[in-house]
């Protein structure tokens, strides 16, 4: 994103509904804002291009699909340098859906979506544990999510 880069009202505005409904018609946008479809189209536009919006996604109920357990694990590395080539083996693992490299105990905190606790096992055993600079884990399963959402945009002006 630009660092010169300019969000007014009218930006937030538009991001908070389509935040809220990705498929929403720009039209129903534009009347909510009260300006022309073109106008709305030119301003997502834009904004797409200036980086502030990054894509657009359905978003999948892992549970509708098999994967009842969702867990946080953190990573102890046995040397921070070890980072990027840990990152990469571990984007061969489809269950680890987000890594953050973070401060604080853990060099890598990441999320793992298994279909159940075995799994989960196997997952930490054979894909993570053995990765060379993983010297051990620590993981917390979730129990439910009870919060997800967008960032908000709007102001509180």
């Amino acid at each position: 994103m630009a660092k010169d880069l300019k969000i007014d009202n009218l930006d937030r505005q538009i991001l908070d509904i389509i935040t809220k409904n990705a498929r929403i018609p720009y039209l129903e946008v534009a009347r909510a804002c009260n300006v022309s479809g073109a106008a709305i189209h030119q301003r997502v536009q834009r904004l797409i291009k200036e980086g502030v919006i990054k894509g657009s996604e359905f978003k999948v109920d892992p549970i509708a699909v098999g994967f009842k357990t969702c867990a946080y694990i953190g990573i102890f590395l046995e040397h921070p340098g070890h980072y990027k080539s840990v990152i990469k083996k571990f984007e061969e693992v489809p269950e680890i859906i987000e890594c953050h490299y973070t401060t604080g105990n853990y060099s890598l905190f990441i999320k793992v979506y298994a279909h159940d606790n075995e799994h989960l096992r196997d997952v930490l055993t054979y894909s993570i544990q053995n990765i060379d600079g993983v010297t051990r884990t620590e993981t917390l399963i979730s129990l439910e999510e009870s919060i997800n959402r967008q960032i908000p945009v709007l102001s509180k002006e």
